[in-house]
């Protein structure tokens, strides 16, 4: 692992290719008033998964068992409570292929964009995972480094886990300090799945 993230080419390309903008305080006071998010499950490589959709990017993606909805749908009423839920499985799909269709970053590939409500310690984690190039990984502490809290790797877990939208921003790529893969919300075999997957489509990039 290197010292610190961000330094490759991949990396900065991953970054440009997915932006990532933040709740306002005036959106979150607001609570979804005026807003409208489309939301589906569709199946994936790694498989279902529930995506929900603002006009400024995903605000949610998890993997689902069994396609079951109950549980991300009730997280997304009760962040966005004044807010119109629509299920819309034409738009979503087409950001599901966006997602896993091609390669997030490649030539081509428009960039994708996530509207994400959290902490100024969250965000600023999820973008510091932005920096991790796919098939690479970062440390907790790596993490910690980047976002310019050196003793945080603990409050740096704690927001990988609170991330609000699986696999785009790659919380998968951070593992133990030892180089052991660690847990993963989404459970360890789809960890190693998508690390997999990763390194395979890597392969064949530069193949």
């Amino acid at each position: 692992m290197s010292d610190t993230l961000g330094l490759s080419s991949a990396s900065r390309l991953y970054d440009h290719f997915i932006h990532l903008e933040a709740v306002t305080p005036g959106e979150f006071k607001a609570k979804g008033a005026g807003l409208r998010i489309r939301f589906a499950v569709h199946d994936t490589p790694f498989g279902k998964a529930f995506i929900a959709i603002t006009k400024k990017g995903i605000c949610k993606f998890s993997f689902v068992d069994d396609g079951e909805i109950a549980a991300p749908l009730a997280e997304l009423r009760n962040q966005w409570p004044h807010a119109e839920l629509l299920e819309d499985r034409v738009q979503s799909l087409a950001v599901i292929n966006a997602m896993f269709g091609g390669e997030v970053g490649s030539n081509g590939t428009a960039p994708i964009s996530l509207h994400v409500s959290g902490t100024n310690f969250q965000v600023s984690v999820w973008k510091a995972l932005l920096q991790i190039s796919p098939a690479s990984v970062a440390s907790y502490a790596q993490v910690a480094a980047a976002v310019g809290r050196p003793h945080s790797a603990r409050a740096v877990g704690q927001a990988v886990g609170a991330n609000p939208v699986a696999f785009l921003i790659p919380c998968h790529r951070v593992i133990q300090q030892s180089g052991e893969l660690g847990g993963y919300h989404w459970g360890i075999t789809r960890k190693q799945a998508i690390h997999a997957w990763e390194q395979a489509r890597q392969e064949e990039r530069v193949a």
